[in-house]
């Protein structure tokens, strides 16, 4: 079986530019070079962050534990940052990031 991943819509894209979440971002981006250390996933076992797409399992744990999480915004940058749109990185799931990536271009020249 094929799994094609799907380009976001452009509505999506322009919505992504205004989150507040993608400037938050680009604010602390690379401004905490031990951010990992300091996240409150440390504690948590990893799976919770990719859950299994296949058994319809929830992102809500692993979002639950990044909403209150000090290095949220850095985190994401780093997903972005990277291109990853696996898992949940600083709050967000792979879809929204998806759309994140390509505004956060925007933000971040690349080269």
């Amino acid at each position: 079986m094929s799994h094609t991943k799907k380009a976001p819509k452009p509505e999506e894209i322009e919505a992504a530019r205004h989150d507040p979440r993608l400037r938050r971002a680009h604010e602390t981006r690379r401004s905490d070079p031990e951010w990992r250390m300091r996240g409150r996933c440390v504690a948590v076992d990893p799976e919770t962050f990719f859950p299994d797409p296949q058994v319809k399992q929830s992102p809500r744990a692993a979002l639950a534990v990044c909403s209150a999480c000090a290095v949220q915004s850095t985190c994401l940058a780093w997903a972005l940052d990277a291109g990853d749109c696996n898992g949940v990185w600083g709050g967000t799931t792979p879809g929204e990031r998806k759309a994140m990536v390509v505004a956060w271009r925007d933000f971040v020249p690349v080269g």
